[in-house]
């Protein structure tokens, strides 16, 4: 059977894997004009960071999660409260980008690229569904950030010192 070290190991290597996705996939979207995103683009982004996403849910799904109240205190509690904030953070940003992503497709955006469109006139709450989806992402990885430090703490603290 395997240890629970090599298990963590595994699990961190993980987490760890997933973030140059999270990195160039935002790079996609915000490294050029953040205004004019094509079908393409969108598609490009989505196949980089749903890998990440996989390589960091895969872990806390199946072996982080279901250990949690058997380990529940101090640090163990702080990497799980930052851990739901981020995916919490994830949802609210899907709001927004299942909103954008049926006004531009009803506009026909993604097929036809024209630059002079403004996507704040294609809807009222345009600008409310682009603020939802930047907060939703920047608190995701922000959160993310702050759990995966949490995280290589109780990994040095249960598995190296």
């Amino acid at each position: 059977m395997v240890s629970e070290a090599t298990t963590a190991t595994v699990a961190a290597a993980m987490v760890t894997a997933s973030l140059p996705f999270y990195l160039y996939g935002a790079w996609i979207m915000v490294g050029r004009d953040q205004d004019h995103v094509t079908w393409d683009r969108l598609m490009r982004h989505l196949r980089v960071i749903v890998p990440g996403l996989v390589l960091n849910t895969v872990p806390v799904a199946f072996w982080m999660a279901p250990r949690l109240f058997d380990q529940f205190g101090g640090a163990a509690a702080i990497h799980a409260f930052l851990g739901l904030q981020a995916y919490a953070l994830l949802a609210f940003g899907l709001t927004g980008i299942v909103r954008i992503f049926q006004v531009k497709r009803g506009a026909d955006l993604y097929e036809i690229e024209d630059p002079d469109t403004s996507l704040n006139d294609l809807h009222e709450n345009m600008a409310a569904w682009r603020g939802r989806l930047r907060i939703g992402v920047f608190g995701y990885v922000l959160f993310w950030c702050f759990a995966y430090v949490v995280g290589l703490y109780r990994y040095y603290g249960l598995y190296i010192a």
